[in-house]
This record gives C-alpha cells, structure tokens and sequence, in this order.
C-alpha cells in the first residue's frame, strides 16, 4: 500500500466507527471549514489543510512522501526517537521496515490534541447531556490540556524520523473509534447484569486475557463486583480524559457504568460520588483491540506489520474470528 492510502484507510474506517455517526461528523468538517474561512489571512496561511476533510488532527503522515510504497511496517503503540532508533537497527540487520506507525500522536498531532476533545460534548449529547452544558464543561479541561502539551518538545520522533529517512505517521482517534465501536456492539449483545460479569465478558477478548496474564487484565474494585451494571457507556475515544464536572451529567441520564481505557483519581472520586462504577478495562490492550481491527485491513492488503512497543498483536479475518496472536504478546 502507499503510504497516503494507509492513512486515508485509518480516516475512513476511524469515521465509520465514529460514536457521532457519519452525519455528526460531515456537521463537524462543516464546523471546521466556517472557521477557516473567517480566519484572518495570517492564522490562514498556517491552517493545515488536511482538517477539512480528516476530522482528527491527531492522525497525520509527519514523514514521508504520500507515495511511497510501504510493505513492511513496523507498528506500536508508542513510537518514540528509541522506536525510530529500533527501525534503523532493523534494517542494519537485514530486517527491512519501510515506515513506522504510532497510535499515540508526535509532533502536530500531538499538540493539537486539545481540539480531538471537541468530540466528547457531541458523545455526551447522545447520552442526553445537552450539547451546550457539554461544551461549556469541556472547555476548561481542554484548556488544561492545551496549556499541558504547550512546553513540550512535540517534535523529537519526527525529526529522528526524517533524518533517517523513514516515513512516519500516526493514527489515534480513528482506532479509539474502533475499541469504543467494538466494544459497545460487544455489551449490547452479552447484556452483563452484574459489574463482574463486565470484566469476566472482558477476557473473552484475546488482547485483555493476554494483558491479565501479563498483570494488566480488566480491573474493578472488590466492593463492585456484585452490583448491577445498569446502562453501560463504553469511554475510549475523545483524545483524552473528560472534565470531573461530567460524572453528574452522566449520572442524572442513566449511566451506570462506566467501561474506560483508564481513569485519573479525580475522575474515578467522582464517578463514585453519584453512583457510577467503573470498570478501568486497561490501556494498552484497549489501544491494542483498537489498532489491530486497523492492522488486520492493512495486512489484508498486502502490508507486512512488525508490532513493538506494547502492542498486543492479535489477528482477525474479515468476519472477525481470531486467527492468530503475534510474537511478544505471552509472558516468557
């Protein structure tokens, strides 16, 4: 595959998946152009262009011509200057990589994370939390956020990368998509009633049995276990954690429980406050789930995929039936 499409393939299958729906998000590209054009000509000349038509600026090509055909890649969950490093030693070796994928953003697509936010007052809105209360509770998390990724040297990855020639590019939202998307069709199907059914359903899932055995399995807390679920909300995409104040909000419309990658004390106080249980499924067996559903139409089409750096490597054919978990994923 070209490098373009491997990209594009991420875009689309990310806004299939999306929890907005196809329209949510074509109201969404709308919202991003009428900005752009009532930009003044000098923030316009540094808008990147891709945000008119990929509604996650934390999946972009930073290295690379968008023709350069990729047949072997080497993909994780976190690609930093020693993943780079890791690339180049390969191919010393004899080991050919001809890019490099990281879910976790470098780079623009790191800095830019506060606007992927955006999405979870529309996520909320389905839930029945009014757009605009969700919009303003948002705002000043993601203001935190901003102000948290401003001192950073974003750019590290990226430069290694382009010094050593080797394309590089980053796909988060659109595979987040994915594990919500999964996982949500996954609980609607089993109908746990009990907050340990949810976790035991969990490890029906290869990249979480796996991550248990390795220490990282779903987790809940002792004096859950026998409560009722109720309405479940499966919480994985959206860039990163939410605002405190939105436990109440999400109370007050149902939620019972709340299935997440993973949750900072202060989320997890609130929760607890009006009533939520969480169930902290894991973070890199819940990137892994999410990346391999995008690995797997990337190896249907020919490219070879080299997983490090956390990733959970578990295969799919196209009807979803597991077929094969990669080296790496066992405890020795």
């Amino acid at each position: 595959m070209k490098l373009r499409e491997m990209y594009e393939t991420a875009v689309q299958m990310g806004m299939a998946a999306d929890p907005r729906g196809r329209d949510g998000v074509d109201q969404y590209l709308r919202l991003i152009k009428r900005r752009f054009e009532r930009l003044p000509d000098y923030l316009k000349e540094v808008f990147d262009q891709e945000d008119l038509t990929n509604p996650y600026v934390d999946t972009r090509i930073y290295v690379g011509e968008p023709d350069t055909e990729v047949g072997v890649l080497l993909a994780g969950i976190d690609m930093n200057v020693g993943e780079v490093l890791l690339a180049d030693r390969l191919c010393d070796k004899g080991q050919r990589v001809d890019a490099i994928y990281t879910h976790h953003p470098e780079g623009w697509g790191l800095t830019k994370l506060d606007r992927v936010m955006e999405m979870q007052a529309d996520i909320w809105a389905a839930l029945g939390v009014p757009i605009n209360t969700g919009e303003m509770l948002l705002d000043e998390r993601r203001t935190q956020i901003k102000r948290r990724l401003m001192p950073g040297n974003a750019d590290q990855a990226v430069d290694a990368a382009r010094l050593l020639g080797i394309p590089f590019f980053s796909a988060h939202t659109p595979t987040d998509n994915l594990v919500t998307d999964y996982l949500t069709r996954f609980f609607e199907e089993r109908k746990p009633l009990l907050v340990e059914d949810v976790r035991q359903q969990l490890f029906e899932i290869p990249e979480y049995h796996l991550a248990a055995r390795k220490g990282a399995g779903p987790y809940i807390s002792d004096d859950v276990a026998g409560k009722r679920a109720g309405v479940i909300w499966v919480d994985m995409t959206g860039g990163t954690e939410g605002p405190v104040k939105i436990m109440e909000k999400l109370a007050d419309r149902g939620v019972g429980t709340i299935v997440g990658m993973h949750m900072g004390p202060e989320l997890r106080s609130a929760a607890e406050e009006h009533n939520i249980h969480v169930v902290v499924a894991g973070h890199m067996s819940s990137d892994s789930l999410g990346i391999n559903l995008y690995l797997d139409a990337l190896e249907r089409n020919g490219v070879e995929v080299i997983p490090t750096s956390g990733l959970i490597r578990v295969r799919r054919d196209e009807g979803g039936a597991v077929t094969s978990t990669g080296p790496g994923t066992l405890p020795q």
